[in-house]
């Protein structure tokens, strides 16, 4: 039977893809959608390792349970069988590759999704540079082999310019060079390149936007030799629509606030409520991805720079913080988590001093007295541990959330302007007609469901659990304060002086 396939569909016919980082948030969000709307193609390859015993069969086949291939397998199952897995990791050379799985992935692959990295912000230089400057090489070295190439999409952050006021869709220059920071992970110690970390990252707050900044810089010299792409999504969010609405699978960026905050364990945070969201559902980053290789494949004569897309939502589309944090907290309510630490009830704040009150009396006092009583109870302490995790968490998401971004994403526009309106239905990156509560909705959902694994059918229960949290939650407060009045009067004597104002005056 024929298939009548759109431009978009035409280009990825026969095509074999290749992608590193698949097994990530992006990644799996990728290979479904490639699987399920590129139908025509012939092949993706994926590279993973074993991790925990497991071998990366085991961990594909693990992979296709998840419910987000659940309408592959309801409507195009074959399409799996279209999937090859070898092992490999972007911290061996050639990627952990050798013999006919090399030879496979260099003589038949049209198109590169360069998507493994660490994404931890807090990670320290050597590990990040292992993974996201040299891991890029790498790939890049594997690249340059592929006999058929025709893209190889970089996948960088829109926050690696940090020191821009404007960010355009260009490599910015940087006094550092890729190879000096290479060389220098490989012979200085990790003890002393902690020490010096500091002062190499400046002006970038971590590790993962410092050496994402020296990637993109790796990757615009392999331009004159290669059909080199750069794609720079904001923070990535649940999905709106594809392949499940609110799919997600960590708890990273502001679904981790928002689990957080529902769970009652984030009392406060330091955020600019008035400045504006710079976020992107993955499924409208992954679209705009799978559209970068068909849209330069359309250009009449090679670009003398290399192409960069900031993926990127419309300004018109983009929520403040307070509004996200303001409806997130109303939908925690009415939607909330099993067994809550405490109800969710926590406040952002542009204010240092209100908001370290706010953590001492709110967040490391309760766990402190949680870990004390699971001691005298024999039980294993863990809330000392969390609330460490939240504090570099929510110190890190702060340089995020309290600076004004102006990204300018020109040739992303450009390529819905470009589209038929087959493919902007299929490839949707267009988000005018997303509904924003809608969206938040099915993000809080898909983080109870998918994140915390809480079925929908445990909503009443955790209703219950709630109200009795509210209840807990004013005796408390009121105690707390009741107390404080109290120390405070006692100190200042005001019970004293108002006896003998009373008694003066009879």
């Amino acid at each position: 039977m024929t298939v009548d396939l759109s431009p978009v569909q035409e280009y990825y016919k026969d095509k074999t893809i290749f992608i590193t980082g698949a097994s990530g948030f992006m990644g799996k969000v990728l290979l479904e959608k490639l699987l399920y709307s590129c139908h025509s193609l012939k092949e993706v390859i994926i590279i993973c390792r074993p991790k925990r015993g497991k071998a990366p069969e085991t961990r594909l086949e693990e992979m296709f349970k998840l419910p987000i291939f659940q309408r592959i397998k309801d409507e195009r199952s074959e399409m799996l069988k279209r999937v090859t897995i070898y092992q490999g990791d972007v911290t061996f050379d050639q990627l952990g590759l050798s013999g006919e799985s090399l030879k496979h992935v260099t003589e038949n692959t049209n198109i590169v999704f360069h998507m493994a990295a660490t994404l931890k912000l807090e990670g320290n230089l050597r590990d990040a540079i292992d993974m996201n400057l040299l891991g890029t090489r790498r790939a890049l070295n594997v690249a340059k082999e592929m006999k058929q190439l025709e893209a190889f999409i970089h996948l960088s952050t829109a926050f690696c310019n940090c020191d821009q006021d404007v960010m355009y869709e260009k490599v910015y220059e940087f006094p550092h060079k890729p190879e000096d920071l290479m060389r220098l992970a490989e012979w200085m110690d990790v003890k002393t390149l902690d020490a010096i970390t500091p002062d190499l990252l400046k002006p970038h707050p971590n590790t993962y936007t410092y050496s994402k900044r020296l990637a993109e810089l790796l990757v615009r010299d392999h331009y004159e030799s290669m059909p080199v792409i750069i794609a720079r999504p904001s923070i990535v969010t649940p999905a709106v629509a594809e392949p499940l609405p609110g799919w997600v699978d960590n708890m990273n960026g502001p679904t981790g606030v928002l689990i957080g905050a529902g769970k009652g364990v984030i009392r406060s945070m330091i955020c600019n409520g008035e400045l504006k969201s710079e976020v992107i559902p993955v499924d409208i980053a992954i679209n705009g991805l799978i559209l970068l290789p068909y849209h330069n494949s359309l250009a009449e004569k090679r670009p003398l720079q290399i192409p960069v897309y900031n993926l990127t939502v419309d300004d018109a589309k983009k929520r403040t913080w307070k509004w996200i944090m303001d409806v997130g907290r109303d939908l925690g309510i009415k939607y909330p988590f099993e067994v809550g630490l405490w109800y969710p009830d926590g406040n952002m704040t542009s204010s240092k001093f209100y908001h370290t009150i706010c953590t001492i009396l709110f967040m490391w006092l309760p766990a402190y007295l949680i870990d004390f009583l699971l001691l005298i109870f024999g039980q294993r302490r863990f809330m000392i541990r969390v609330q460490t995790k939240i504090a570099v968490g929510l110190e890190v998401l702060q340089f995020f959330t309290t600076r004004s971004w102006d990204f300018k994403s020109t040739h992303f526009e450009q390529i819905y302007k470009e589209l038929g309106s087959t493919d902007r239905r299929i490839f949707k990156i267009n988000t005018d007609d997303v509904d924003d509560y809608e969206y938040m909705k099915v993000s809080i959902l898909g983080g109870r469901q998918y994140v915390m694994k809480e079925p929908l059918t445990s909503l009443p229960k955790s209703r219950i659990q709630l109200r009795f949290m509210y209840v807990l939650d004013r005796i408390c407060k009121t105690m707390i304060i009741s107390g404080l009045l109290y120390w405070v009067s006692q100190k200042l004597r005001v019970v004293d002086l108002f006896r003998s104002v009373f008694h003066s005056s009879t």
